[in-house]
């Protein structure tokens, strides 16, 4: 246990005690099959990396709304609630902490991938770009106008009580998803969001979702503040994402310090990847350096490619206080242990298993099959 050091120091959130400051990202892995339930697969591939100190879960839906993955996990009903404490019991038993990550995709979905045909809902009508909704005749992307949410506040009713269902399930808390395009995402930047009412026009008021989301989220987990936290992506680029870089930097800025104020759990920072923002929609900036500063009170969570030596510098620079790990732990299921032994990391895997099995083949393909270090 001689190599990345920084990366096994012991750390707390809040209460929490976690073992090392090694985090498994976020990954949608689309295995949560027959009414969005965790089974058994997903249970032993979370157990799996439990090595980990500390879990983020796949994005994990907080109501039906027709997102693109058939089978990506809810927390809205009580089968899932039940499939989930299986796995939340399971990881606390490999000594581990896991929080569900609260997922809403706003404009980014499509009712026809919405059982009741629900409409896409979007902040003020704008559609993203892109998008291919393989199991929608003719793979549309995309809507070009979804519907406009009209009270904001029933959408963050539903983010309290995804809180209050996932402490019902045993996990350690929330992550309010603002990242990656979705909807506290497309409330904040100025591109998607043309709102004149409370939640639009300033910076202040497009920041008032992802705050509201998260204050919810608090109220939902009980009033621990410290069992919530938040992820962001201001570079943008990903699900036609992006605002130019003093308008980002005026929003992201001051949404940061005013959630630090409520005293969260952590902030998770992901960095500007240009493999995400094909169309170059983005802003690549320099996210740590830039926002990293207005940090005062919460944990400090950095994402985005990082590889072992790269995160161990990270905590030794006091960048961050965790680093997450993300595509790294699909083929190695033991990658705390291996960077931590100095073990090298298997790179072969199949990208076409990533959001599911090969045709025919059983969940476990390409997901919990995966071999850990000699």
């Amino acid at each position: 246990m001689s190599h990345n050091k920084n990366l096994q120091k012991p750390i707390k959130i809040g209460s929490l005690e976690l073992k090392n400051r090694v985090a498994l990202g976020s990954m949608t892995r689309n295995r949560a099959v027959g009414g969005r339930v965790p089974g058994p697969d997903v249970v032993e591939y979370y157990a799996q990396r439990a090595g980990a100190g500390l879990i983020f879960t796949e994005g994990t839906i907080i109501v039906e709304h027709g997102l693109e993955w058939p089978h990506a996990p809810g927390i809205f009903s009580e089968d899932q609630i039940k499939g989930w404490s299986e796995v939340t019991k399971a990881v606390h038993a490999k000594g581990a902490k896991i929080f569900s990550q609260l997922w809403h995709v706003g404009r980014v979905a499509h009712p026809a991938m919405d059982p009741e045909g629900k409409p896409t809902l979007s902040p003020s009508g704008i559609g993203a770009k892109g998008g291919k909704f393989r199991l929608v005749e003719g793979e549309p992307g995309y809507l070009e106008k979804p519907s406009v949410l009209e009270n904001p506040q029933d959408v963050i009713a539903l983010f309290e009580q995804a809180a209050k269902n996932a402490i019902e399930a045993g996990f350690d808390g929330v992550e309010i998803h603002s990242a990656n395009g979705y909807l506290p995402s497309q409330f904040l930047e100025a591109h998607s969001n043309t709102r004149t009412d409370e939640w639009g026009g300033s910076a202040q008021n497009r920041a008032r979702f992802p705050i509201e989301a998260v204050k919810a989220a608090i109220r939902g987990v009980g009033g621990d503040s410290k069992r919530v936290g938040i992820k962001l992506s201001p570079g943008g680029g990903y699900n036609d994402m992006g605002d130019p870089e003093d308008v980002l930097t005026e929003e992201y800025s001051y949404l940061i310090t005013e959630l630090d104020k409520l005293d969260i759990g952590y902030i998770q920072l992901s960095r500007y990847l240009p493999h995400f923002d094909a169309e170059k929609r983005g802003t690549p900036i320099d996210v740590v350096g830039k926002f990293r500063p207005l940090i005062k009170n919460a944990t400090v969570i950095l994402n985005g490619m990082y590889s072992g030596d790269e995160g161990d510098k990270a905590v030794e620079s006091g960048s961050a206080d965790i680093v997450a790990f993300a595509s790294s732990y699909i083929g190695n299921p033991d990658l705390a242990e291996r960077f931590f032994e100095g073990k090298p990391l298997y790179t072969e895997m199949h990208y076409g298993t990533w959001y599911g099995p090969s045709e025919g083949k059983p969940l476990s393909d390409g997901y919990t099959d995966y071999k850990t270090a000699a």
